[in-house]
């Protein structure tokens, strides 16, 4: 039976709310750049429910006003042991800017969708004014932000490079890629007696230490000392030759601490904790949520990210594939973690009891929807491994690759008497499922799998991600090459076809990609019209902390190679590229013809008079902005 939750099903968000529990003081009080929605897609709502769950007495502030007399910063007054901060979801800057710096109409994480409720650079403002309030009050930084900036980093939107958050935010610890298991041990410590200053050598955190100062010691951690951020301000190959040891350690098992000097400081990033059990990650997702936005919201509109993932089931995190322009590894890591049945069965069940559930799961799905159970055949390898992706530029023969896990979720799902159809809307790696790539998969689990997928849990739209249609691109961006994308719609045709089906196959393409040149781009464009699809809209890549694309496009250099990456770097290269996406509008023909004067075979390709495009693939379109950070692979 449903029970329709009260207000003290959520956490406090109020000082009203932590009175009427009877608290006249919280332990631990966490701020927030999203609206407060109690559901394990939202990071505080996970962060908070850990917190309760260890004992602790936790309040949140969503979305505080950093533009008045702070009031919402003091509602709660000082809390015992530390104040948690974190922007959000999302970086800050992502959430409120496109790529060409065009400041965003909406906020997917606000009620109503409305902007301006968090600040830029939101971590950095909350904690500043936090430390200004209560100087003698830890702070600790986490989430997305906080990761990607952890540090020196190159800042796209003011367009330099930045030290490590910590230094800006002056906070006193950073919790860095998903925090549960850091914030259990930083708990569990604290409760032992420890105090908050000698939590410096939690794994999977970073702290400032004043040069001089003895570093702390664990006997079974190596360290590695990378270039000073004053280093990589005076040369930019520094810089580069930086990220290749940061992405290793960050997803290594045994990986090194990392040390980098700040002016008289230096920041000591400590070795993650081992992947995330399946006990682990199931007691996070089986925490008492009550899957909804706080009340509070109810007159001010939906929040357009819950009514995404509303009635959606992560089944996983994480992701071997090493995009270099993807984040998600520099958070949630390569390894897979995944939930058990059961615990996926758990939610599945608490979902359809829910009054305004119809019987469609929206998505089944991850960071990648088919990496789920996915993993190293013999752990001794994976131990030892340095590779920032298992399956570029060719999948790792220790890697079990098998979808019937996936088969048999999906079947599982698909048979429970409250679900009427359960989706698969996040985007599948399309290159686990071509023989001619995955030579060691199982050929004929990949066609039950595309079968069951088709036939099943594909509401009108297939998302893929072959990204370009350039080797040099696709190489510099760890991508297969495109002639395995031909393989899989022929695939995908077949199987289509066979169930009498009108799927589209929408792959999604990014332009202004290190390596890409404008006549890559018309290649592409030629290319894809020559496959029958009609792109209505392209991402053009934005460069984020923490990825080698990034790193390419501001310094110019790969940071493995150490090889010079041309990257269209002004705005008018970047829409130039972006153009050519737009071949059937007649505004660009004569700008093609020009451009294009010494490549008559593509103009030709480009501005001959199209074919009718079949009418499953008419219109290919790019993900919204706040499922990018979720859902591209």
């Amino acid at each position: 039976m449903y029970k329709e939750p009260d207000i003290s099903d959520w956490l406090p968000i109020t000082r009203k709310e932590m009175l009427q529990r009877g608290w006249e003081e919280l332990d631990v009080i966490l701020i927030t750049g999203d609206a407060y929605v109690d559901h394990p897609a939202f990071g505080a709502a996970v962060i908070g429910r850990i917190i309760e769950a260890e004992g602790f007495r936790v309040g949140i502030i969503p979305q505080p006003n950093w533009q008045d007399d702070l009031r919402d910063f003091k509602k709660f007054g000082k809390p015992r042991l530390f104040f948690a901060v974190t922007a959000g979801n999302m970086d800050s800057m992502v959430n409120h800017y496109t790529a060409n710096k065009r400041l965003r109409s909406n906020d997917a994480y606000t009620p109503g969708g409305e902007k301006g409720f968090r600040p830029d650079y939101s971590s950095v403002i909350y904690s500043t004014i936090l430390k200004k309030l209560y100087p003698d009050i830890p702070v600790v930084l986490g989430g997305v932000e906080a990761s990607l900036r952890r540090v020196t980093h190159y800042d796209y939107w003011s367009d330099k490079l930045k030290p490590s958050i910590l230094k800006e935010s002056k906070a006193d610890l950073l919790i860095y890629g998903m925090g549960e298991q850091p914030l259990l041990n930083i708990l569990r410590l604290l409760k032992k007696g420890v105090p908050f200053h000698s939590l410096d050598t939690v794994p999977q955190t970073a702290v400032l230490i004043q040069q001089g100062k003895a570093i702390p010691q664990n006997k079974n951690w190596r360290d590695i000392e990378l270039y000073s951020h004053e280093d990589c301000l005076n040369d930019k190959l520094k810089y580069a030759k930086n990220f290749r040891h940061i992405e290793q350690e960050s997803n290594q098992v045994n990986a090194k601490r990392i040390i980098q000097k700040i002016g008289e400081e230096s920041i000591l990033i400590n070795p993650p904790f081992p992947t995330m059990t399946e006990a682990e990650i199931d007691a996070s997702f089986d925490l008492p949520y009550t899957r909804l936005p706080h009340p509070k919201y109810k007159k001010r509109g939906p929040i357009p990210a819950f009514e995404m993932i509303k009635f959606s089931v992560n089944m996983h995190r994480g992701c071997f594939g090493g995009c270099s322009f993807c984040t998600i590894s520099a958070h949630q890591g390569k390894f897979i973690a995944s939930r058990s049945e059961a615990s996926i069965m758990r939610e599945v069940d608490q979902m359809t009891l829910m009054p305004d559930f119809k019987g469609n799961i929206s998505d089944l799905g991850g960071p990648s929807a088919n990496m789920y159970k996915m993993k190293g055949k013999y752990q001794a390898l994976c131990d030892q491994c340095k590779r920032p992706s298992c399956i570029h530029p060719s999948i790792c023969h220790n890697l079990d690759t098998s979808h019937q896990a996936l088969l048999n979720i999906y079947k599982k799902v698909d048979a429970h008497p409250g679900v009427k159809n359960a989706y698969v809307g996040s985007g599948i790696r399309y290159d686990l499922l071509v023989k001619d790539y995955n030579t060691e998969g199982d050929e004929g689990v990949m066609n039950k799998y595309m079968t069951q997928l088709l036939k099943r849990h594909v509401s009108g739209r297939l998302k893929v991600a072959p990204e370009h249609t350039s080797e040099d691109t696709l190489k510099m961006m760890r991508k297969p090459s495109f002639r395995y994308f031909h393989s899989f719609k022929q695939q995908f045709d077949k199987i289509n076809q066979k169930l009498e089906k009108k799927i589209q196959l929408i792959p999604y393409f990014i332009s202004s990609h290190p390596e890409s040149k404008l006549e890559d781009m018309a290649n592409l464009a030629a290319e894809t019209k020559d496959m029958g699809f009609h792109l209505e809209q392209v991402q053009d890549f934005t460069p984020t902390p923490m990825t080698v694309a990034t790193v390419a496009y501001y310094s110019g250099y790969h940071p493995y190679t150490l090889e010079k990456v041309y990257t269209a770097r002004n705005k008018q290269e970047k829409l130039d590229q972006h153009r050519f996406f737009f071949w059937y509008k007649g505004e660009n023909m004569a700008w093609i013809k020009g451009v294009l004067k010494n490549r008559p075979d593509l103009v030709k390709k480009l501005l001959a008079r199209k074919t009718k495009a079949p009418e499953d693939q008419k219109k290919v379109f790019t993900k919204k902005p706040f499922k990018a950070s979720r859902k591209r692979n």
